[in-house]
């Protein structure tokens, strides 16, 4: 039986084509700030100033508060764990997949946001990162993900998702869905944030635990 994922009758996707500036900058955001205990430990200070930016819709603000957060987010800041080896990646010691390689699809995420604030600038970004977190999600479900399962259920189609990607697939939706009506959902957006990094990182803790 196929399982279709959606809010409001829209595919991930649709949703994406039809948002403005805010929030793409938000999904895009919100996508990083989940996936941030695969790239370091204690680094969610560092996207505060972000999402300040988002809130006020400024994009002087926002091009200089990515930038900072890139620099406190770098690798030998102190703040990074892309090189330490912390943690333990999906499929450790039996697989492709490193933490090493986790974090750099992370950081990945941040060094591609985009300076200027424009819709269509952030909504290549958002796009980017959504598939990025759903893969990295999926990856830690079963330490790999079938070919096409990410674009599938970013088209409607949740079918074969594991738990993890089926969540990080819910909350990028409700993400969207909430900040499609204004600056009020951004509130919604961060718990979301929140709560998806939590259950990540307990993922990571565990799996580290028993490597």
């Amino acid at each position: 039986m196929t399982s279709v994922v959606s809010v409001a009758g829209r595919s991930l996707r649709e949703l994406i084509d039809r948002a403005d500036e805010r929030a793409l900058a938000a999904a895009g955001l919100a996508c990083l700030d989940r996936c941030l205990p695969l790239l370091a430990a204690d680094g969610g200070e560092a996207l505060r100033p972000v999402w300040a930016a988002v809130a006020r819709g400024d994009g002087r603000a926002w091009g200089e508060a990515v930038a900072g957060a890139r620099t406190a987010l770098a690798p030998g800041n102190g703040l990074s764990d892309r090189d330490s080896g912390a943690g333990s990646g999906p499929g450790a010691g039996s697989g492709p997949v490193s933490a090493s390689a986790d974090a750099e699809a992370v950081y990945g995420m941040l060094a591609a946001a985009p300076g200027n604030w424009t819709a269509d600038a952030l909504r290549g970004w958002a796009d980017g990162c959504s598939a990025t977190a759903l893969a990295l999600h999926g990856r830690y479900d079963a330490g790999a993900v079938p070919e096409g399962l990410v674009e599938r259920c970013r088209a409607g189609d949740a079918a074969g998702a594991g738990p993890l990607l089926a969540g990080e697939l819910r909350r990028q939706q409700a993400v969207l869905e909430a900040t499609a009506h204004g600056p009020t959902g951004l509130r919604r957006a961060r718990e979301l944030s929140v709560e998806g990094g939590r259950v990540l990182r307990a993922v990571v803790s565990r799996r580290a635990r028993t490597a």
